[in-house]
């Protein structure tokens, strides 16, 4: 192995947030790298890494290492460097590189260098220690509302002061800060503009990099749009999602005669956990020790919100339902034993960070709460958000940070009906103020819409490449899990 040395072209930009001029210029340690997949493949690679201020507002801030995983093109005649920005917050770009997106990582190589990168925090990038509960509650806390909101309230506080002692400047990981990163990286490259691929957090990234840095980026692709004031999302578009998922189990002779009122039967569900939450004795899978679980409507209603993000958990949500109509919880418990409520317990530092400093508008707030009272998923969409507000006010970029995005970059949209994530209507709005934007509807498409089809592969690197792309293209509607069918 062998290492190289690159200086950066030009020094860190005042921005209008008040971020000071850096003297040291970002160096670039390169060296050659073997990147395997989950499934075994590999591919010559380069590894790099460099050294930015932790918080560019403070002269004494530390610095902090950031990685990335850069994918050599294979075309003669390449366009800007490709940077994948990945979603979460708290994703890691070369992890997804490792394993579901391997596949269109490889493709885009035909048009460009494609950067894995791994936003501050995440990744091969320097870490951040999870703050683990000592004493999280016992698997007989109710699951309700109330409940959760105010430990994640609790525990967001306590844990935020623990970063803080562990000597992490935790007010830095936000999302300014990881777009003045995103161009030291340009920096480093040596690269006049880039190229930014994003889904779901990672496009709320890209907006904030496009706002500060218009100039230094050539096109980008964002899936699942999540624009400066979308950290929170509105409960009437996971309706009209669910309103959607009842056409199509009407379009199913066999389906509609199973479910033929979804959303009433939700809505009975949610209504006897919310009088009454249910106790669920079960051994889960693995063990041979029983554990009890207290589950009120709203623990059901996240888990729903997890499950339909993608069109194939999606299928299963109305057998599931079925079976709590019936008095039948052992499943859903089982489920929220292994993902939902062991998430109680820890908290990861980017992630709880860049949504409290994202915030949420006042306006937007108040229309959540209105809307939320009568919503199938109450306010669930993006718990703990906004239901940390206020613990941590100092954190908050501020209403000039959540404005919408005003640039003429050419930009592809694209949304998937069954994505119980983010919706159509954010990238629409968005769009008002975005000239050269294009919007592509996926129909029956989910949330992780890059790896669920290879035409995908063919349709991002039309656009890297200038091309024109069709405004709408249909996946197969999803088969619905029926007993017995």
């Amino acid at each position: 192995m062998f290492r190289k040395i690159l200086p950066a072209a030009t020094a860190i930009l005042v921005s209008a947030f008040g971020v000071a001029c850096a003297d040291d210029i970002p160096q670039l340690t390169l060296e050659p790298h073997t990147f395997e997949s989950a499934d075994g493949q590999s591919v010559d690679a380069e590894r790099g890494t460099f050294m930015v201020p932790e918080n560019r507002s403070d002269p004494n801030s530390r610095m902090i290492e950031l990685g990335f995983v850069r994918f050599p093109t294979t075309s003669d005649n390449p366009g800007n460097p490709i940077v994948y920005l990945a979603g979460g917050p708290g994703g890691s770009g070369t992890s997804t590189a490792r394993n579901r997106r391997w596949e269109i990582f490889m493709a885009l190589r035909e048009v460009a260098d494609v950067i894995a990168y791994d936003q501050r925090g995440t990744g091969i990038s320097q870490s951040l220690p999870e703050c683990v509960d000592p004493t999280p509650p016992s698997t007989e806390w109710a699951l309700t509302r109330e409940n959760m909101v105010a430990y994640f309230r609790e525990e967001t506080a306590r844990c935020l002061d623990w970063w803080r002692d562990e000597g992490i400047d935790i007010n830095a990981y936000n999302t300014l800060e990881s777009a003045h990163d995103i161009d030291d990286l340009r920096r480093v490259l040596e690269v006049d503009q880039i190229d930014l691929w994003a889904i779901s957090y990672g496009t709320h990234l890209g907006m904030t990099y496009l706002k500060n840095y218009e100039q230094n980026a050539g096109r980008g692709v964002f899936a699942g749009y999540e624009g400066p004031d979308d950290t929170v999302k509105l409960p009437s578009r996971s309706d009209a999602m669910f309103a959607g998922i009842e056409e199509l189990i009407a379009a199913d002779p066999v389906a509609s005669q199973a479910y033929p009122d979804l959303t009433g039967m939700m809505r009975r569900v949610h209504a006897r956990l919310e009088e009454e939450p249910v106790v669920v004795t079960f051994t889960p899978r693995g063990s041979e020790e029983p554990v009890t679980l207290t589950i009120g409507a709203f623990a059901i209603q996240w888990l729903t919100v997890a499950m339909a993000r993608d069109p194939g958990p999606a299928s299963q949500v109305p057998a599931l339902y079925m079976g709590m109509d019936h008095g039948n919880f052992d499943m859903p418990a089982q489920i929220i034993n292994q993902y939902l409520f062991g998430g109680v317990a820890s908290m990861r530092a980017m992630s709880t960070a860049m949504d409290l400093s994202s915030g949420v508008s006042q306006t937007r707030q108040a229309r959540v709460e209105v809307e939320r009272r009568t919503s199938l998923l109450n306010d669930a969409l993006n718990f703990p958000m906004p239901h940390l507000l206020g613990v941590a006010p100092e954190m908050d970029l501020g209403a000039e940070f959540r404005t919408p995005g005003e640039v003429d970059t050419p930009i592809l949209f694209i949304n998937g009906t069954l994505d119980s994530r983010t919706y159509p209507e954010a990238a629409q709005d968005a769009m008002q103020t975005l000239p050269n934007a294009h919007q592509m509807i996926v129909l029956n498409g989910g949330h992780n819409i890059f790896e669920a089809d290879p035409v995908m592969n063919d349709i991002v690197s039309a656009w890297f490449r200038g091309e024109t792309v069709p405004d709408q293209i249909e996946f197969d509607a999803p088969e619905f899990m029926i007993p017995g069918r």
